[in-house]
């Protein structure tokens, strides 16, 4: 359970918490920040979850996110929230940018696991 006690992890939850919390209130953040810094932060907080419920279930710390399940993970969220949604909910756009951003934050995530967790 030491992943989710991570200060980093639990920092990154707030950012993610607390944007979203200022959206729904309206309150004046750059623009930037609405539209990307969650898609950023969306893929290390998934992971890192993960990561946590799958050494829960296997009762060990001496496994890790392999870069085959990071890329799939990411493009399967890339292709529902980038591709899917869109066409089915107008509260979704298309943007290539939140795609980089994810895979941006998963390899981060997958470059520093090791050193993290």
């Amino acid at each position: 359970m030491k992943i989710i006690k991570n200060p980093l992890l639990i920092a990154f939850c707030f950012i993610a918490l607390f944007i979203y919390v200022a959206s729904r209130l309206a309150l004046p953040l750059p623009s930037w920040i609405y539209f990307y810094v969650n898609d950023f932060l969306c893929m290390p907080i998934v992971l890192s979850i993960s990561l946590a419920a799958l050494r829960f279930i296997k009762k060990t710390d001496a496994i890790y996110v392999p870069l085959s399940i990071v890329l799939v993970l990411t493009t399967y969220y890339a292709i529902y929230f980038e591709w899917l949604m869109p066409k089915l909910h107008p509260r979704y756009t298309k943007d290539v940018i939140d795609v980089s951003l994810y895979f941006l934050g998963a390899f981060l995530f997958f470059k520093f696991q090791k050193r993290l967790f």
